[in-house]
């Protein structure tokens, strides 16, 4: 459990560091109004970012995440690590189920995390950093959420969450194991850093392809607010009013900006973790 945790934090360390300028523009393009829209797509939404509040406002609310992962990827990797040795490894079926587990109980904390990460991104848009002081950072603004709404407020879209991340993560686990089996299939410890970098990629991608339109309507419901006003009900009237509004479109706003982080993201996350835990079982007496 312990090495899983410390694996996990550096792993979690490198995704943020590499992935938030992505997540950022991935939630301006989900939550931008459709009849006024600000950005016209991806390379556009960061090119305006860069041009009216600096390369650094891609990195709004990265604080965020970057005091969360140490308890998120302690959770995933350790719920993960431990349920799949129970459960049987080599089995695809208990790699997915152990996924599932650890995205499920991780997203206690990621689903507070995400709603201040996703106010302070939203904060602001398109200013200079006058009015960017008002909130300092990602924990005060929980902290007004929490003052204004309570403790139901700081889990708003948590079901959206749940709904998201325990086959998320199931996919993201199965995919990496095969992937690395299908180039190493005896020994997946004989992989090297370009397979293992390139099956957390694809295992990344693959966990954002098949949740995707959840992701969006929980961008949305934890999005709503900003600025005074209430726009959905709940989940459905979010379901339905955006449908009624945009059509099935609404469900890949933001998708092509979402894969290409994810990839350099998940690539660099996984294979950290793997090496970490590779190179400390081989130091290992008992893998000696």
């Amino acid at each position: 459990m312990a090495l899983d945790f410390v694996a996990g934090c550096f792993g979690g360390a490198a995704g943020v560091v590499v992935g938030h300028p992505f997540d950022t523009i991935k939630v301006r393009l989900q939550t931008q109004s459709t009849r006024k829209p600000l950005y016209r797509g991806t390379l556009h939404c960061f090119t305006e970012i860069v041009r009216k509040e600096t390369a650094f406002g891609l990195f709004k609310g990265m604080t965020s995440p970057l005091v969360g992962l140490t308890f998120i990827n302690a959770i995933v990797f350790g719920v993960h690590g431990n349920l799949h040795r129970t459960l049987g490894e080599g089995r695809l079926l208990n790699t997915f189920l152990a996924g599932a587990a650890a995205g499920a109980v991780q997203s206690i904390v990621c689903s507070p995390m995400e709603l201040a990460k996703t106010r302070m991104q939203l904060m602001g848009l398109g200013e200079k950093s006058k009015k960017r002081k008002e909130i300092k950072n990602s924990l005060h603004c929980l902290l007004r959420i929490y003052k204004a709404e309570g403790l139901r407020g700081c889990y708003r879209g948590m079901i959206l969450t749940l709904w998201r991340d325990a086959p998320s993560f199931g996919a993201y686990f199965v995919t990496y194991d095969t992937v690395c089996q299908m180039f190493a299939p005896d020994d997946s410890d004989h992989n090297n850093v370009g397979t293992l970098l390139f099956a957390g990629g694809m295992a990344g991608v693959s966990a954002w392809l098949i949740t995707y339109p959840v992701d969006v309507m929980k961008s949305r419901i934890q999005a709503d607010g900003v600025g005074g006003k209430n726009v959905y009900k709940g989940t459905s009237d979010c379901f339905v009013t955006s449908y009624k509004t945009e059509g099935w479109k609404f469900f890949t706003r933001g998708l092509n900006s979402t894969l290409i982080r994810a990839f350099p993201v998940n690539a660099a996350t996984l294979t950290v973790v793997t090496l970490i835990l590779r190179n400390v079982k081989s130091e290992t007496p008992d893998h000696e």
